[in-house]
């Protein structure tokens, strides 16, 4: 049922993007990605 779930692999999208953020960019594009997520979960929200 979870790997159904549209929002745990949003979630899980996001935790790797900051992962990777880290390993290579060492967390310089953090900011540009949180403002990229908080765009995308408040449009989710909005078209539901």
């Amino acid at each position: 049922m979870l790997l159904r779930s549209s929002t745990f692999w949003l979630v899980l999208f996001i935790v790797a993007l900051i992962v990777a953020d880290l390993v290579w960019a060492e967390g310089r594009s953090l900011l540009f990605l949180a403002r990229k997520g908080v765009e995308l979960i408040s449009w989710l929200a909005f078209w539901r």
